[in-house]
């Protein structure tokens, strides 16, 4: 191994900062160009099978539960959609207090606390308040959200008069739009009140800015325009009478920057500002023209894949949303239509909340309130991961640009903070051997470069891995030379980090992670856990592949690839018959606990196959002990616990965990809210939103679709009977660079076509049969006749 690398002064690191953000592209809160205005795009009006629909609007007090997300990226708002009182909760993804956090606390680890940390907050509140159109004075009541479209929409009857609204977050103009609009004689008149929500004085009707206790700028600005009357200000609000159409503009933000340099910040930026110029000039246009800018922008991202399932029953296409999610769980009936609604709605949330800024955390960009659980941080050992796990597969990998961009901006301060803490004596995880190299991060990471709740010393490899995958699936050098740092920083970190120790009866040497724990359960202080080292060995394999790729470091490639072989791989335990978790024969842990770290080579790593390449005895340890977890926990665990199913071929359980995450959630149950959003239990009668499970929970669906690997895709590997009958998908990616289109009957393909995007040779399987398919990028081809 080589020896500890040197301590670097600050200004190198600053200098890497400096690089690194110019690779990172801006996701802040910054002037833009004039958007294009497509010509001939309008919005619908919600009729597309991508469309969920509701009877009653959200109560302002379970916004979590019942409030409609819309989003642009960086924006993103909850909406009650209350005919005589509307009320959006906008998020900003960089408004986060805290900071570097780079002091330990008495056991060498991070504090973890909002004032420390720090944590995600809210941006603004903004309500709408229509006097005369009280929720009981109104018939007819629905509303909508068109996940095609991106548009969240109210209707509804009053004195003989239709009133519509139509609520949508444009990147393009980054703004949130209101419209109001009505078909029979109707008039608008009410007021529109703008509000922060960390004490800012209400000094002005159309705008506010601030400054958080840790030096980050924000603001928000709002206007309102109509036809057929008058928009006024009225002391601190917008008020507007006798109006046959309204339109509210919002837009904010922070001066947060992506430069570790600059410690987060761009001094130059005044938010309130840009916030104002960025209402006025949206103000500009009709709401037609911004709506249709918005329609054009997000249906190109959502356009690029389809599915159905097959076909519901007119019953069940009877329902509004929330019923269909109980009428699933009480007759147990598959209603497919609702199913590809789930994952189109995960793809939804990923348009709306990673494009332009920082990625998404435990919440995403909506919340109700300045405290939410966990600080609605990034946590390292599944959360981030698992958020981005379904990006490319789901024909979003514009998406995973947030994630890439966010580690690279983090990584002068991972680094530096790595190289001056880790190894403090009171770690307990700190490097035995005493060298310390590379970067690493804790469980809990923010967006100032900071750490909580404990070093991970294994989320270096794990973020890197899901990074390298990323690479995999379009085969993009330049994200593969944005990355190339993230790698060798975390490979130099292991390689100074293992042991070497001598395996019980034998003679042969092998490498071991240093202590740590299974997370997040078991002993504190194991030595060769199961999760770090098959992260640790997919790492050094990948980056071997990177370093050939990009023609670097060749030298100290091999001497990486010399590393991994003689890296530890777990056995399956005599006692138990499962895959060994702590490399011991004992289970030293909670049996059905949420997490599956010890299965990581299974899913996300690709280790562990039933293909035959994986001695059977591991494929069966491991299978036992992911029966063994159970079928029934949280919508995340649920979701991971399905892909590993999946992986395993075992189609009705992976289904089942499907299912289960279908489930209604009612006083704060496990399960899925009124508004399709996920509810995590944290004790009887509370539970909170974690948005993995909508997006883990898609991935295992498109998973159950296709297998792929680098030079393999496996078709229909996990049908469940539920949708076998007919059903197609396409724009799924795959790994090796190519993108599928395929279409089935009766538990069999029909039809399959290929593109390439950057991949060349690839077998394509379904059962024992087999085809080699060669294409040039950007070349195609479609296959037929399979036979099982």
């Amino acid at each position: 191994m080589s020896s500890a690398l040197p301590d670097l002064p600050r200004r190198n690191l600053l200098a890497l900062a400096a690089a690194t953000g110019a690779l990172a592209g801006l996701p802040a809160f910054t002037a833009s160009a004039t958007p294009e205005r497509p010509a001939n795009t309008a919005y619908s009006g919600g009729t597309s099978r991508n469309t969920l629909w509701w009877q009653a609007p959200a109560d302002d007090n379970s916004m979590i539960e019942q409030g409609l997300p819309v989003g642009n990226g960086r924006l993103g708002a909850l909406a009650s959609n209350d005919p005589g009182h509307e009320v959006l909760l906008v998020t900003d993804a960089t408004m986060w207090t805290g900071g570097l956090n780079d002091t330990l606390d008495s056991d060498g680890q991070f504090p973890y606390g909002r004032a420390d940390f720090g944590s995600l907050t809210l941006l603004a509140r903004l309500t709408v308040d229509i006097p005369d159109h009280d929720l009981g004075a109104v018939s007819g009541y629905r509303r909508t959200l068109d996940l095609e479209q991106g548009v969240a929409a109210t209707s509804y009857v009053r004195s003989g008069v239709t009133y519509q609204r139509q609520l949508f977050a444009s990147r393009p103009d980054d703004v949130i739009v209101l419209h109001f609009t009505q078909n029979g004689g109707g008039r608008y008149t009410g007021t529109v009140d703008l509000a922060g929500t960390h004490g800012e004085p209400a000094t002005d009707a159309r705008s506010f800015g601030g400054t958080l206790a840790n030096g980050l700028r924000y603001g928000a600005a709002v206007t309102a325009y109509g036809s057929g009357g008058s928009v006024t200000v009225n002391g601190t609000r917008v008020a507007f009478s006798g109006c046959k159409d309204v339109t509210v503009v919002l837009s904010g933000g922070t001066n947060y920057a992506p430069n570790a340099a600059a410690h987060y910040r761009d001094p130059s930026l005044d938010p309130q500002k840009l916030a104002r110029t960025k209402v006025s000039a949206a103000a500009k246009h009709t709401a037609a023209t911004l709506l249709g800018t918005h329609v054009a922008d997000h249906g190109a991202l959502f356009g690029q894949l389809g599915i159905s399932l097959g076909t519901s029953s007119a019953d069940q296409r009877a329902l509004d949303t929330w019923e269909r999610i109980q009428a699933r769980a009480r007759d147990g009936e598959p209603d497919p239509e609702l199913e590809a609604s789930y994952l189109q709605f995960g793809r939804y949330l990923m348009i709306a909340g990673s494009r332009g800024s920082l990625p998404m955390g435990l919440q995403g960009n909506w919340l109700d309130g300045n405290d939410p659980d966990w600080m609605g941080d990034y946590h390292t050992d599944i959360n981030i991961q698992m958020n981005y796990w379904m990006a490319d597969r789901a024909g979003l990998s514009q998406c995973f640009d947030a994630f890439t961009d966010y580690c690279v901006a983090q990584l002068p301060d991972w680094t530096d903070v790595t190289r001056r803490l880790f190894n403090d004596s009171r770690n307990r995880y700190r490097n035995s051997s005493g060298k310390n190299a590379g970067w690493t991060v804790a469980i809990s990471t923010n967006p100032y470069g900071g750490g909580g709740w404990w070093w991970h010393p294994a989320g270096n490899a794990w973020l890197s891995n899901t990074l390298w995958e990323h690479y995999e699936f379009t085969g993009s050098r330049a994200h593969l030379a944005k990355i190339y740092p993230l790698l060798k920083g975390a490979v130099e970190f292991w390689e100074a980090r293992l042991l070497t120790t001598t395996l019980p009866g034998s003679s042969k040497e092998v490498l071991i992670a240093d202590s740590d724990w299974s997370p997040e359960q078991g002993p504190l202080d194991a030595k060769g856990i199961t999760y770090a080292q098959e992260l640790v060995w997919a790492l050094f394999g990948n980056y071997c592949v990177a370093a050939a790729e990009l023609k670097k470091d060749t030298g100290y490639a091999g001497t990486i690839a010399g590393l991994r072989k003689k890296l530890y791989l777990p056995v399956v335990s005599p006692k138990t018959g499962w895959l060994e978790e702590w490399m011991s024969p004992d289970n030293l842990g909670e049996t059905t606990h949420r997490h599956l770290s010890p299965l990581i080579g299974l899913f996300p790593g690709d280790r562990i196959r039933p293909d035959g390449s994986t001695p059977k005895d591991i494929v069966d340890g491991a299978t036992a002990l992911l029966t063994a977890r159970g079928m029934d926990s949280f919508g995340w665990a649920n979701a991971w616990r399905s892909l590993c199913w999946s992986r395993l071929k075992n189609a009705e359980k992976a289904y089942q965990l499907v299912v289960n995450n279908l489930r209604p959630s009612t006083d704060g149950s496990n399960g899925t809210a009124s508004n399709l959003f996920d509810i995590y239990q944290v004790e009887v009668g509370r539970g909170i939103f974690q948005i993995e499970a909508n997006f883990g929970t898609p991935a295992a669906m498109i998973e159950m679709l296709l297998y792929s690997r680098p030079g393999h895709l496996e078709l229909l590997p996990a049908l469940p009977d539920a949708w076998a009958a007919s059903g197609s998908v396409t724009g799924v990616g795959a790994r090796g660079g190519f993108v599928v289109d395929l279409h089935w009957k009766n538990g069999k393909p029909t039809e399959v076509k290929i593109r390439s995007i950057n991949g060349r040779t690839t077998t394509v399987a379904f059962g024992t049969s087999t085809q080699t398919v060669r294409l040039t990028p950007g070349a195609s081809v479609t296959l037929r006749d399979f036979a099982r």
